[in-house]
Formats: C-alpha cells, sequence, structure tokens
C-alpha cells in the first residue's frame, strides 16, 4: 500500500471519529431506550447431588427506618458504623421474600408460599412450574410473608398438595389467634402433617430446631449425593444486621433471648461444616454460605459451587 493511500485512510477514519455515530452510520438518530426500573430474575435454580433447588422471587420491597427492626438493643452511632463498614445506608433496607422447590426427582416440594398466591405462582411458572405440580408445601412458620400465598381467594393455591409444618409452631399460633392464620391455615389443617425437630419430610430431607424467631420455627436440612443445603428460613433475616451480629435482636424474634441463641447454634453449624443455606430473606438469589468473623459471622453470596 503506498503512502499516500495510508494518509488518505487516515484521514478519513480521524474525521469520522469527530462525528456523531448516527452520521457515520448513514441512519437517522434513534429514540433513546425508556428506562425499565430495577428488576431481577424470577427464580434461581441449582443442584444439591440428585435434587434441583430453586429459589423463588416472591417479591422483593424497600422498608424504611432499618433500625425500627434490626438492632433495636444497640446504639444508632453503632448501627451506623456497622453500616457504613458493609456499605449499606441506615434509612432504608431491601427486603427479598424467597420460597423455596425442591425436586427431589419422586416429589416436588415448597417451603413456604410468599406473600401471596399469584405473586409467588408467577414466579413458579417463569421457573417452568404449575401450582398443580407442587406435592407438598412445608411451612417454616406462621408469619405472613410465608403463609400469605397458602390461599387464593376462597381456594388452595397449591390444590394436590399435602401440607406439613411444626406441632408446637401450629399449636402457639392456634392458641394465640392471628386472622391470616385462621383464613390460611386452620382450613389446611386436615390435609397437614404436624411434625418435631429431627422428622422426615422426604427422602433426604429433615426438620431442625430453630426456635425462638417463633415458638416452633424450624429449618430443613437437605442431603444429596454426599452434599448438604440447609433452608435457614428466618434464622437470621439480614445478611448484616442479623447474620453477621447475631445477638443484636430482631423486632419480629418472639423470643428475642432464644432466637439469638438458635442464631449462633445454628450460625456456626453452617461455617465450621462449611455446609451451602437459602436464606428467605438474604440478598437475592438467597443462597450462601458462612464464615466465623470476629465474635460473629460473614454472609459469602454463593458464586457457582452449586451449578458444577
Amino acid at each position: 500500500m503506498s503512502n499516500s493511500a495510508k494518509l488518505n485512510r487516515r484521514a478519513v477514519l480521524t474525521g469520522a471519529a469527530a462525528l456523531p455515530l448516527a452520521v457515520v452510520g448513514g441512519g437517522a438518530t434513534q429514540a433513546a431506550a425508556p428506562m425499565m426500573g430495577i428488576g431481577n430474575a424470577p427464580f434461581n435454580r441449582v443442584k444439591l447431588g440428585d435434587f434441583e433447588v430453586t429459589t423463588i422471587l416472591s417479591g422483593t420491597r424497600a422498608v424504611p427506618d432499618p433500625q425500627k427492626i434490626f438492632g433495636t438493643n444497640v446504639s444508632a452511632e453503632e448501627f451506623a458504623k456497622v453500616s457504613a463498614k458493609a456499605h449499606i445506608p441506615i434509612d432504608v433496607a431491601q427486603f427479598f421474600f424467597t420460597p423455596t422447590v425442591v425436586n427431589t426427582g419422586s416429589e416436588l416440594i415448597l417451603f413456604d408460599t410468599g406473600l401471596s398466591g399469584p405473586a409467588t405462582t408467577k414466579a413458579l411458572a417463569a421457573a417452568g412450574y404449575t401450582p398443580d405440580q407442587i406435592d407438598v408445601v412445608v411451612i417454616t412458620h406462621m408469619h405472613g410473608d410465608h403463609i400469605g400465598g397458602l390461599m387464593t381467594g376462597d381456594s388452595r393455591t397449591y390444590p394436590n398438595a399435602s401440607y406439613v409444618t411444626g406441632s408446637t409452631e401450629y399449636d402457639a399460633w392456634e392458641k394465640a389467634g392471628n386472622d391470616l392464620f385462621v383464613e390460611n391455615m386452620v382450613p389446611l389443617a386436615k390435609r397437614t402433617k404436624f411434625i418435631d425437630p429431627g422428622a422426615s419430610v422426604a427422602s433426604g430431607i429433615t426438620s431442625v430446631e430453630a426456635f425462638g424467631h417463633t415458638p416452633g420455627h424450624m429449618a430443613y436440612m437437605l442431603e444429596s449425593g454426599g452434599k448438604q443445603l440447609l433452608l435457614m428460613a428466618d434464622t437470621a433475616n439480614h445478611y448484616v444486621w442479623s447474620l453477621a451480629y447475631p445477638d443484636w435482636e430482631v423486632r419480629f424474634d418472639k423470643d428475642k433471648a432464644a432466637a439469638a441463641a438458635t442464631r449462633r447454634k445454628i450460625l456456626g453449624m453452617l461455617a465450621a461444616d462449611k455446609i451451602p443455606m437459602v436464606g428467605y430473606h438474604m440478598p437475592w438469589p438467597g443462597i450462601g454460605y458462612v464464615d466465623t468473623r470476629d465474635e460473629g459471622f460473614h454472609y459469602v453470596p454463593h458464586g457457582y459451587q452449586l451449578m458444577l
């Protein structure tokens, strides 16, 4: 190529770089794409041995004044210092509501039902499931964001399912009384199996005592192919203000001392045995690991370990 040809090409490219893209491309300027708002994928699926474990995003919302909920027994200064270290604001928190579907190969088991039937079944549909495919619904405890999706109107959201929950939990709510419990849980009592800690829900799924958040709150250990994963539910319901600082009190914990002791016991076990967990209110998609740190713990989000 001659020197003059090189110079001419360089001049063309230099001149083009100074022009708007629409002119260079020869087309009209396109309208700006509309803002779409913040969004998340509605489901996330991983493998655990022969099981498939799918977390379902039933909903998410911002909640103001988080220290009215978390760390109610510490000073505003300490709350602010811990939050700044974790790069999170102190005026608002993002809540996630994460039911979990476990496909054992022989049964499709849903753990908790979210805030409402339509919200959870919409996410289920994105994951490839229909409500009539659910064989068993397990309720970890009776707070509204866990039993809210049991019924859709006057009908059972999961028409072919049987139900499992803790006997201690059910008895406590039956005694205390609660409108949503009466509307959503009581009608299903005849279809419900009431269990104690250490009971088998299905092959490879065992209930674990986690009392404190509610009187009979339970977690569930999954075991398949030599691997384990704990469905922790609300044992810790924020990855910093509850999990990292297990002695910080949480407004929603019925028995705050028992809840703190349960956090230390279960989080200590997860850290020592390097067992992954699903936390109902952990940052989406709700799957992670626990390490020890100082006098408390540290949440490590799942990367790709359960994809391999």
